[in-house]
């Protein structure tokens, strides 16, 4: 006999809320929204002063020559324009807004006329599954469809899902990761907002100034600039995983191009699903 397939991703630990039958049990999962990246609160990266010393030995490697083989000089120049004094601080504040955002934004669209709660409409994408444990999802407000709460028709703002509603805010940049992606009319949706957001300079950018560091960028930073570096090469490899992809024109710039891109525009592929990607979005080769 075959050995059984291995599992599509890691065991993870979950709290069981209950058992509906003898086969269904309910556990909490967590839900990563797909498409949007919001920025780290502190306990990504620790408070702004701890942050801080970490960023701070990402500008010192980019400027040092530690990375000066393995990062293209255009990309640390845009990292080292956005590694200010207060980088940190700021991007921890962002991130702090834009959880705050989001708690405004459920608490209104969920409210039901009668006063009551709408449920989580959970729409899964693509990989499903993170490597954290995360159900890849777009989420929507769940209308019950009777008289109380009828289902709004399709283009009506209410059925807009959180995942665009953060991106247009602006408060959440664009993030699409190949396959989790949305259908072509809400793709073109997303698109739509996602550059009016950032043409307009809303949200974060707004508030917190256009060389914000992004979440992505943010966690990069933080893990070239990690403590007792022992392989430079390895801690590149770790920041910058993915290949980015220009819509504009569907070019591949790579995993150190993106910031090339303007960010309304970029589109993320994994590299074990580039062969994938390039089929079925027509990829040059």
């Amino acid at each position: 006999m075959a050995d059984p397939p291995a599992p599509a991703a890691r065991p993870a630990p979950r709290r069981l809320l209950r058992a509906s039958d003898g086969d269904t049990p309910v556990v909490e999962q967590p839900v990563r929204m797909v498409s949007v990246d919001t920025p780290e609160k502190a306990g990504y990266a620790g408070a702004p002063p701890t942050a801080q010393t970490t960023l701070d030995r990402c500008r010192a490697r980019l400027t040092d020559g530690t990375y000066e083989p393995l990062i293209p000089v255009e990309l640390r120049e845009h990292l080292l324009e956005r590694l200010t004094p207060d980088a940190a601080r700021r991007h921890i504040a962002a991130g702090e807004r834009a959880s705050a955002e989001f708690d405004l934004l459920l608490e209104h669209r969920l409210a039901r006329p009668n006063g009551g709660r709408r449920r989580v409409a959970v729409l899964p994408a693509g990989e499903m599954i993170d490597r954290y444990g995360r159900l890849l999802a777009y989420i929507a407000p769940w209308f019950d469809g009777g008289p109380a709460d009828p289902l709004p028709p399709r283009d009506h703002p209410d059925r807009r899902t959180f995942n665009l509603d953060m991106v247009a805010s602006g408060w959440g940049a664009l993030f699409l990761v190949h396959p989790s992606l949305p259908g072509p009319a809400d793709l073109r949706l997303l698109l739509r907002e996602a550059d009016a957001a950032w043409t307009e300079r809303r949200g974060m950018w707004a508030e917190f100034g256009a060389d914000l560091l992004l979440a992505y960028e943010y966690r990069a930073c933080v893990k070239l600039g990690v403590r007792g570096l022992d392989d430079p090469k390895a801690a590149v490899a770790g920041a910058y995983q993915r290949i980015c992809v220009d819509l504009r024109d569907r070019s591949v710039v790579g995993p150190f191009g993106y910031h090339r891109v303007p960010p309304p525009h970029r589109l993320w592929i994994w590299p074990d699903r580039f062969g994938q990607a390039r089929e079925e979005l027509g990829l040059p080769r």
